[in-house]
């Protein structure tokens, strides 16, 4: 575990800061603290049980009356009042059982018991006493303290959210590292993505690493912001010293004779050079490859043709304009609702309607003394984003699994799915209001959560707008004054915003990666068919450990952050043990690697990604699935917890890889 001082930032909220912070606050994670502050737990019982959160939202009244939400805050300000003054919680350690009730409680569901490791976790609790006395720490004091052997060096491969994760990480065991970063600064897509309207759709405190809490705005923070935070976190932790920018990795190769990484790095002026390592970390994400298509016609237009990934910082100006968005996926729901005031028209093309779900915090400001309470009261930020983890985490699991006796005539795949197909219809119908005729273009034909789930940022209001046009379909050619459809119509433009999305299958694309035997890692993937062990490593490459590799998105919802900080849990605990064990390389056994890809394959085979007629970014030419994550988030949390070295063909220190075998047919599919 890291931890950094809080950021150095101006105090805010008034005298009555706290008063008014609470008026602000959660009810339900009030009512949690208030067990832990005062020991009294029929905050949790009775009248004081809120509703049950529904959908995304953070159900910040607990559907409670408003007399009882008032003496539950009266409560709590008296709690908080008198911990600020120096009163100690009177269950600074609740038991598994509390742990599970109070969170099952403040939600209104039913949290099974197997949660309760990754509670404390994220609570910041030590193990129950039995348990320490019992020693169940995966990973005792001795292995966190054994330091790295001398020459052993990490090169990291990109500065954004993954590098970033991975160099703290590092710094925190006394790992000596370097990152490689093409761009003239760090912060990956958030350097990179500044249209109008860019956002997260993870709350920030979600979507912001465990170990660095942040003095956010918003709760759905914008791009900008994001960017600020992953600088503020570079220079808390003195990473930015460690960052060589402008340097665009070429080649990685394992060295057999040294059991070392050689990587092949240019500059913008041409200049090559070879930088040398005992482990490589690859940080170089998958929403980094713009994907335009190939049209006639391209080169032609006499305007402004952007991808949202490459918006101008400085802004276009769409006064007065005649504009085209084409595409319908995230960044088209963002950028339509932000530009629909300033254009004189404005043309949408989709090819597939998507599913939409309810923003009820879009644009909300956190007030200055709710950010106070934040900040000075960890309790309550804690059990603020645990709440949060798991409305935007496993909750839906069970609504992405395919009920072999349901017959939801293709539009669901269980009755949970189902509810979510009549709420979310219901919901695109409110939006519509008057403009309900178009409907039949929007309503999707495909279960709920076949494609990522998208937020409404205004989405269903700009296009019910008198300027704005939906067209479904796909463009076929570009003119110098608009684009051409596969109908054959002309859409006058003077602007074109290409919404099109990114090539996320064909991963490390255009790094070349050679391991032992000089094998390359994209013919060893076919290309498209990118895999790895725990979506972390690959046989046949030593010491290579991907970070938001193949099977590591959660498609039902979540943090990437969160993955990739259990990412790095697991690879800090190989490297602890590798160094206690005098072990130089380790290289993931291919049957290891083999079963769990399997496995991979068989949870897909029941989940909603792989039913009749849904598609999307998440497959590859062969119609399996490389991005998603198949397993509860628990699940990739307990296979993430420790490294065993029995999985992997270890050399210790002096001696060389040995070639895994060849890859002998596809695992099963």
């Amino acid at each position: 575990m890291v931890s950094a001082s809080k950021p150095e930032q101006a105090a805010t909220g008034g005298p009555n800061w706290l008063a008014e912070a609470v008026r602000a606050a959660n009810v339900p994670t009030l009512a949690c603290i208030l067990v832990q502050l005062t020991g009294d737990r029929h905050w949790i019982e009775g009248r004081f049980v809120p509703s049950r959160t529904r959908g995304l939202e953070d159900n910040d009244d607990g559907g409670l009356p408003v007399e009882v939400r008032d003496e539950i805050k009266a409560a709590a300000l008296a709690a908080l009042q008198a911990w600020l003054d120096g009163r100690a919680p009177a269950i600074p350690n609740p038991s598994d059982e509390l742990l599970l009730e109070m969170m099952g409680v403040s939600l209104g569901e039913k949290i099974p018991s197997d949660y309760v490791t990754m509670i404390r976790h994220e609570l910041r609790l030590p193990p129950p006493k039995a348990a320490a006395t019992r020693g169940a720490a995966s990973e005792n004091v001795e292995l966190h303290n054994v330091p790295p052997p001398p020459g052993f060096d990490v090169l990291i491969i990109g500065a954004g959210i993954s590098g970033l994760c991975a160099a703290i990480e590092l710094s925190s065991a006394g790992i000596p590292y370097t990152i490689v970063e093409r761009r003239p600064d760090l912060g990956g897509v958030w350097l990179e993505n500044r249209y109008p309207g860019a956002a997260v759709d993870v709350p920030s405190h979600l979507y912001s690493f465990s170990f660095a809490p942040f003095r956010w705005s918003r709760f759905f923070a914008e791009s900008r912001e994001i960017h600020r935070y992953l600088q503020d976190v570079a220079d808390r932790f003195d990473v930015r010293s460690h960052i060589r920018y402008g340097l665009e990795v070429e080649q990685a190769r394992f060295d057999e004779a040294s059991g070392r990484w050689e990587a092949d790095v240019v500059d913008a002026s041409g200049r090559r050079q070879t930088l040398r390592a005992s482990a490589v970390i690859s940080g170089v994400g998958a929403f980094n490859k713009p994907r335009l298509p190939d049209l006639p016609g391209m080169a032609d237009f006499k305007g402004p043709s952007v991808h949202t990934a490459r918006y101008p910082d400085q802004g276009l100006d769409l006064k007065g304009k005649k504009v085209v968005v084409i595409g319908n996926g995230a960044s088209a729901m963002q950028v339509v609702p932000a530009i629909v005031d300033d254009v004189a028209s404005l043309v949408v093309v989709q090819r597939t309607p998507q599913w939409v779900a309810p923003f009820p915090k879009f644009k909300e400001a956190i007030v200055p003394a709710l950010q106070r309470l934040l900040d000075e009261v960890p309790l309550y930020r804690l059990w603020y984003r645990l709440r949060l983890s798991w409305a935007f985490n496993d909750k839906l699991y069970d609504s992405l699994q395919k009920d072999p006796s349901w017959d939801g005539k293709g539009r669901s795949i269980n009755a949970i799915n189902d509810s979510h197909r009549r709420g979310l219809t219901a919901y695109m119908k409110a939006e519509l209001g008057q403009a309900e005729g178009l409907m039949p273009e929007l309503l999707p034909d495909y279960p709920p959560f076949g494609k990522r789930m998208l937020l409404d940022n205004g989405w269903f209001r700009a296009l019910a707008r008198d300027h704005v046009r939906l067209v479904t379909g796909g463009v076929v050619r570009v003119l110098p004054d608009g684009v051409v459809t596969d109908t054959g119509e002309k859409l006058d433009a003077d602007v074109l915003i290409w919404a099109t999305g990114f090539d996320v299958i064909h991963l490390l694309t255009p790094l070349k990666v050679r391991g032992v035997g000089g094998r390359d890692i994209h013919d060893d993937w076919e290309g498209d068919d990118a895999r790895a062990y725990l979506g972390t490593v690959v046989p046949g490459y030593p010491n290579l450990f991907c970070l938001y590799g193949p099977n590591t998105q959660f498609g039902h919802g979540g943090s990437l952050i969160t993955i990739l900080e259990r990412q790095m849990h697991y690879v800090m605990s190989m490297l602890r043990k590798m160094f206690a064990q005098g072990i130089a390389t380790v290289d993931v056994r291919r049957d290891v690697y083999d079963a769990y890809n399997r496995e991979v394959d068989r949870k897909h085979a029941g989940m909603v990604w792989t039913y009749p007629g849904v598609t999307g970014y998440y497959r590859n030419s062969k119609g399996r699935i490389i991005v998603n994550n198949p397993f509860r988030i628990i699940e990739f949390w307990r296979m993430t917890e420790e490294a065993d070295l029995s999985e992997y063909s270890c050399s210790p220190s002096g001696l060389q890889a040995t070639a895994p075998a060849p890859r002998t047919g596809a695992p099963a599919r």
